[in-house]
């Protein structure tokens, strides 16, 4: 049975993006921490996302940009292979995605029964709180950021019981970022 991993960035108080969406905060440029986004990405596993996250990272990776400033990412983005979860989208674009538009926890447990990498659900808040709520959430890893955003989108709104997690590492950046990664406890 495949592992469903949660990767995300969030602030000091957990939130993920700001009240208007923005995540540039996260996105610090120093080489300790590129080598080791590089070498996470380096990782596998099929990525999710729901529409909202897709339709961001569809929009940078395949980029100038991204190509040329995280090499190693955006081979691993543009060409793994993809799901996002949308009700509204009629197709998708970006290479290696398939686009699931049924109930999110039945076709995350038709995933996780299929022989393949684990999953890597990125983003997506809304999806996280759905798929937590049904207890298909293997890990979290957590990049926390040093910033204090006071508002913004969490992914655990609307959660309705508590998620007891049991620390399995961490790692502390000169950029003032710490990565913890927890599993169900």
């Amino acid at each position: 049975m495949r592992k469903l991993l949660v990767f995300n960035q969030t602030s000091l108080d957990s939130f993920i993006a700001d009240a208007k969406g923005d995540m540039s905060w996260a996105h610090k440029q120093d080489p300790e921490w590129n080598d080791w986004v590089a070498s996470n990405a380096r990782g596998g596993g099929e990525l999710l996302f729901g529409r909202v996250t897709y339709q961001q990272m569809a929009s940078f990776w395949p980029s100038p940009l991204a190509l040329e400033s995280m090499p190693v990412v955006a081979e691993r983005m543009n060409n793994g292979p993809k799901v996002v979860f949308s009700r509204t989208l009629d197709k998708v674009e970006w290479n290696n995605t398939r686009l699931i538009k049924t109930d999110i926890a039945a076709a995350v447990r038709q995933l996780k029964s299929e022989p393949g990498p684990g999953l890597v659900l990125m983003g997506s808040a809304s999806i996280v709180s759905q798929l937590a709520q049904h207890d298909l959430i293997d890990s979290y890893q957590l990049a926390i950021n040093p910033i204090v955003l006071g508002t913004g989108k969490s992914m655990f709104d609307g959660l309705e019981k508590p998620l007891s997690l049991k620390l399995t590492s961490s790692r502390a950046f000169k950029n003032g970022n710490v990565v913890v990664s927890y599993e169900r406890a």
